[in-house]
């Protein structure tokens, strides 16, 4: 028999979209809160929490404020939490030292996060330099300024230590040097963390939607990174760091950015036998906002259509700063 519709026999895919309760039952991909991980800075020597100006709605922490933040994201469901540290402009130097001093700002608010709750949300760290560095810069510069790899291990193998020291139940090197994953995991082990997981930044390209992040950590970087973070039009190499990262030891893998970079995190995903995370980052947040802020787009349908366009290329996990607001509506 033939309609206006087609020939039959046939299915009718619209059957399966036909009212809100009906695209539930059928959806292939889900949010889960446990998907996600509130990316959140702490910075030294304030009172009240500081507005990052093109993050509506993020703050750099007080101690307090951040300790709080934890809290009602462990009430809303989220999964882990990432913590950045913001020092005094006065204590950064060329070694990044802020960073691995035990009573450091990351280090003061890894222990007190991890007092308030424990094990009951998983605390990870942000394991790199460029925050604490006086040039910006993810590792030590050698007498040409250039970033000296080997150099840079020695100071992550430090930073492991002591973030593993201070509660971190995950530590996130993220400084793109070849070969962290494996200094780190020696570093861990040697030190009687065995237990203490790594998320490796695998896939970390240089891209142009950092400028708020870079807000938010008071950065100091003059220049760029390109010569360490990945080029953009490159994806077979996203799989040699893959391969590279797991022969190392990495527990977890990030592919960052999320949005731009939707067939990377789906060619990861199609190699991976561990968890997969990926990064919506500052620049994807502060697109969104800005566009509903003018009344361009819908704010809240907005965020859920790309969180869920990045956990259907295959991320298990996605770091999110609409972690908290958005596991509560979940």
């Amino acid at each position: 028999m033939t309609t206006k519709y087609g020939s039959f026999p046939g299915a009718r895919p619209r059957r399966l979209r036909t009212t809100p309760a009906m695209r539930r039952l059928v959806a292939e991909t889900r949010l889960h809160p446990a998907d996600l991980i509130l990316p959140a800075f702490v910075r030294e020597g304030v009172g009240e929490p500081v507005p990052v100006g093109s993050m509506p709605g993020v703050v750099q922490h007080t101690l307090d404020s951040l300790r709080k933040a934890a809290v009602e994201a462990l009430e809303a469901g989220v999964g882990g939490i990432m913590l950045y540290g913001v020092p005094e402009e006065s204590k950064k130097d060329a070694l990044g030292t802020a960073g691995t001093d035990p009573d450091g700002i990351l280090q003061v608010a890894l222990r007190q996060v991890r007092a308030e709750v424990g094990d009951e949300l998983i605390i990870m760290s942000d394991l790199c330099l460029d925050e604490f560095t006086d040039h910006g810069h993810c590792g030590v510069l050698d007498d040409r300024g250039r970033v000296d790899n080997d150099a840079t291990l020695e100071r992550y193998a430090e930073m492991a230590q002591v973030q593993a020291d201070a509660g971190a139940h995950v530590v996130g090197p993220s400084g793109m040097m070849d070969g962290q994953v494996g200094v780190v995991r020696d570093a861990l082990d040697q030190t009687d963390h065995e237990d203490v997981a790594i998320l490796a930044y695998t896939v970390k390209y240089s891209s142009a939607f950092y400028g708020p992040f870079r807000e938010a950590v008071a950065s100091s970087l003059r220049g760029d990174r390109k010569t360490y973070q990945q080029d953009a039009p490159n994806s077979r190499e996203a799989l040699r760091e893959l391969a590279l990262d797991l022969q190392e030891g990495a527990d977890l893998v990030m592919v960052k950015p999320a949005g731009p970079y939707l067939d990377i995190v789906a060619k990861v995903a199609a190699e991976v036998d561990v968890p997969l995370a990926a990064y919506q980052i500052s620049g994807e947040y502060a697109m969104i906002e800005a566009a509903a802020e003018r009344g361009w787009i819908e704010r809240e349908k907005a965020i859920l259509e790309t969180l869920t366009g990045i956990k259907r290329a295959g991320a298990n996990l996605i770091l999110t700063y609409w972690a908290t607001e958005v596991a509560r509506g979940l």
